[in-house]
């Protein structure tokens, strides 16, 4: 019996050191070499694992900047300039700074302007709210109100105004990471370029209908009527399904569509003083008075020739 015993513990050692030198060589065969730059890359990332650079983490932005021919296509926007001017220098790279973007929310209907037709009383979040119905009001575009941006946003930048029922980015806090933007069923949230010094424009409305069912549902909706792109003299708002948008590369920050929207649907940020709107539009209309009448002039000249 006791012959059988040590036989057997015998040929279980024998095996397992036989099965331990197999996983030994195939591991040695099929062993992966790992580039030690991607722990240089990782440790100088802020370590949020946001995925606001279009990849699961910190470890997995590091591995493809390692392996990608230059940084073009990769940013880490909770890190900004500083953090990739540190990876392009353990890369032995270039990477061009890219200006700092904030999240806007494209969204004006408040409760004031947004009068409430039916109530909801499920569970509290916007992307259950948004797979029920379109919403507690008539607009099926803006925003749900549930804080879904809020709960996704690991820098404590968005909250949620009792007064307004919108969410409110503060623009100190805000890394440009996009979790809000894509934690928002309607897509109210965009990420844009903050601008020189702060100032920035943008068409706080996302709504795609026509203009007197918009009108109905927000007081302060865009309308697309487009009195805006009319009166830009860079070209930097375009209309398209009803509603204008703001190029931000393009927007010289006049202000005068601002001045001349009729609904108050387009927003300026940051700028030092308020706009008198008024004296604005005054400006504006005699310059379009005058341009009006040196075309009907030169068509007048062009016909008597």
């Amino acid at each position: 019996m006791s012959q059988i015993i040590i036989w057997t513990i015998a040929i279980i050692t024998v095996l397992g050191l036989l099965l331990a030198l197999v996983l030994y060589l195939v591991a040695a065969k099929f062993r992966v070499e790992e580039d030690p730059r991607i722990d240089e890359v990782e440790k100088v990332m802020p370590g949020a694992n946001c995925g606001g650079c279009g990849f699961a983490g910190c470890r997995a932005f590091a591995e493809a900047a390692v392996k990608a021919p230059n940084l073009d296509n990769n940013y880490c926007p909770v890190g900004g300039n500083d953090v990739m001017a540190k990876v392009a220098a353990i890369l032995g790279y270039e990477v061009k700074a890219k200006d700092p973007a904030v999240a806007v929310v494209r969204c004006n209907g408040s409760c004031a302007n947004r009068p409430v037709v039916n109530t909801y009383d499920g569970y509290p979040s916007c992307k259950v709210k948004a797979a029920l119905y379109s919403g507690d009001t008539g607009c099926a575009f803006g925003c749900l109100g549930c804080g879904d941006c809020v709960a996704a946003c690991q820098f404590g930048a968005l909250s949620m105004d009792p007064e307004t029922g919108l969410p409110v980015v503060d623009a100190s806090k805000c890394t440009a990471c996009g979790a809000c933007a894509k934690a928002c069923p309607k897509g109210i949230i965009e990420i844009r370029p903050q601008g020189p010094r702060g100032m920035r424009m943008y068409v706080s409305c996302v709504n795609k209908d026509k203009g007197p069912s918009v009108k109905k549902a927000c007081a302060a909706a865009c309308i697309g009527c487009g009195i805006c792109a009319k009166t830009c003299r860079h070209e930097a708002i375009v209309l398209e399904n009803n509603l204008a948008y703001i190029d931000s590369g393009k927007c010289k920050l006049c202000r005068e569509c601002e001045a001349m929207c009729p609904t108050g649907a387009i927003h300026a940020v940051g700028f030092p003083k308020p706009l008198d709107k008024e004296a604005v539009k005054a400006r504006v209309l005699e310059r379009q008075k005058k341009e009006r009448e040196a075309a009907a002039a030169a068509a007048a000249a062009e016909k008597e020739a």
